[in-house]
């Protein structure tokens, strides 16, 4: 069956637009109480500001710092949900270091007493301060100049991609009609036409939810041309630099009373950011510019010596309320709004709290009897009981387990008949080129890109992108898999 027969003339409950991780969350929380769904994606599955986060699940110790105690214990509880229960394969704890500088922005006491609190709201039990020694330990490029002491919490990584993904993932096993490379081109109170393939097609349905991150108001005026402006773009750019191995910690770098960058150990690369800059104009404009990167690599040197090659740069739009100030001192918070017509739409929050908000979204919707309790997505299950088809190293196997969980398994199953498949997908990556067939035939993947950037790490192998550390990194090419996939 095409991808237009799979929608064409069905009635649906809800119409989801938007498929980065808030509308694949609605998707999750609709069909999982029942509701037949259709998510809609103009490009690709969390191809824009949900695979260009930082990678981080965390309550958010600056947060604290702006007096919003609700949401850090909320992204806590948060957390916590997405690491025990709903993705225990894609969400791992990690520690971070807070150096404190002669010259910093912050009194160290102050500090303290914030990261014990904060390790309160989170229920973990660290002590708020650090020698230099352990320090050191934890992140060996440390600098140590001017060190006054160092603070110690922990928070949680991810793939912000996959995460997306296995969302997704989740609402199609229960039924919901999931489409990228559509696009919603009209609106009315009982649907909408959307445009599959090179065909326009009509989806009824009862409710419409408008999840589109940076291109909400553009949906909006499909609904109501005259829609005024109703949010803010902050730009958000991080880089990915040879480093990281050793480290047992990322670190939070303060740079003012209030913003704060990062360096983390991630995909055995080390990832730099981020920026907090307004975006004004189109959203397809976003792009990591020059100086952002060269930003970036100053910003982290404050804290981090010897950083290694720029292997890649990426750039997201955070959707921020509409009001004055700067970006980084605006509230994280999350909005809904009802056009004329009756959609829904939902602007902002954090990729922490994304379940929490899909019901949310649902709760405004009417529906009843809201099940909140955290429910495992595909590959939570059965993590310590997996049966390899195949001979894997280690590595490689704890490489499949973080990016599938215990799904690894159907994605190496057909490497028993061509063991080719267990061939590297690019070289220096650990990706194989059985994730780029299974992407293609189980995840929607229908680019090169879309394995790259999104269903594996190999976009991680880009080359050295300039002499002078600045610019983008080069995407490796998949030639050679193409008579595989």
């Amino acid at each position: 069956m095409d991808r237009v027969e799979t929608i064409a003339g069905r009635p649906f409950d809800l119409l989801v637009i938007g498929g980065g991780i808030i509308g694949a969350g609605i998707a999750e929380a609709a069909t999982a109480h029942g509701l037949s769904v259709a998510l809609i994606e103009r490009g690709d599955f969390a191809s824009a500001t949900s695979s260009a986060s930082s990678k981080l699940i965390h309550g958010g110790l600056r947060y604290l710092q702006m007096g919003d105690v609700r949401l850090v214990r909320e992204a806590h509880e948060e957390r916590r949900a997405l690491m025990d229960v709903v993705a225990p394969h894609l969400v791992h704890r990690l520690p971070f270091v807070f150096p404190l500088y002669h010259h910093g922005p912050h009194r160290p006491l102050v500090v303290r007493t914030g990261v014990l609190l904060y390790s309160a709201l989170a229920r973990a039990r660290l002590n708020g301060r650090v020698s230099e020694a352990r320090a050191l330990r934890l992140v060996p490029q440390l600098r140590t100049e001017a060190l006054h002491s160092s603070a110690l919490y922990a928070d949680a990584w991810t793939n912000d991609g996959r995460l997306t993904l296995a969302n997704v993932r989740a609402a199609a096993d229960r039924g919901a009609i999931v489409l990228n490379y559509a696009e919603v081109v009209a609106l009315d109170r009982d649907g909408a036409e959307v445009a599959i393939d090179g065909e326009t097609v009509r989806v009824e349905a009862r409710s419409i939810v408008n999840a589109t991150g940076p291109w909400l108001d553009h949906v909006r005026r499909l609904e109501d041309e005259r829609a005024a402006p109703s949010i803010r773009l902050s730009k958000g750019v991080h880089v990915v630099a040879d480093g990281g191995e050793g480290w047992g910690a990322a670190v939070t770098i303060p740079h003012d009373k209030v913003r704060v960058s990062f360096a983390i150990p991630w995909e055995g690369k080390l990832l730099l950011g981020t920026t907090d800059t307004l975006h004004e104009g189109d959203p397809d404009a976003a792009r990591a510019t020059d100086d952002d990167v060269r930003t970036i690599l100053a910003e982290a040197a404050v804290a981090v010596r010897d950083i290694g090659e720029v292997r890649a740069t990426f750039c997201g739009l955070r959707v921020l309320p509409g009001g004055p100030g700067a970006t980084a001192k605006a509230r994280r918070e999350t909005v809904y709004t009802r056009g004329p017509l009756g959609m829904l739409s939902v602007a902002g929050g954090k990729l922490t709290t994304y379940r929490r908000i899909a019901l949310d979204a649902l709760e405004q919707l009417g529906v009843r009897n809201l099940d909140r309790r955290p429910r495992p997505l595909p590959g939570a299950d059965g993590l310590a009981r997996i049966a390899w088809p195949v001979e894997l190293d280690p590595a490689t196997r704890t490489h499949l387990l973080q990016l599938y969980g215990s799904l690894a398994r159907d994605v190496v199953a057909p490497a028993a008949e061509d063991p080719t498949l267990l061939e590297p997908l690019v070289p220096g990556r650990p990706d194989l080129r059985a994730q780029a067939l299974y992407a293609r035939e189980r995840e929607w993947a229908r680019t090169d890109e879309d394995v790259l950037r999104r269903r594996t790490t190999a976009w991680l192998a880009g080359e050295p992108v300039s002499d002078t550390g600045v610019g983008r990194g080069a995407a490796p090419s998949l030639e050679q898999v193409s008579d595989t996939t």
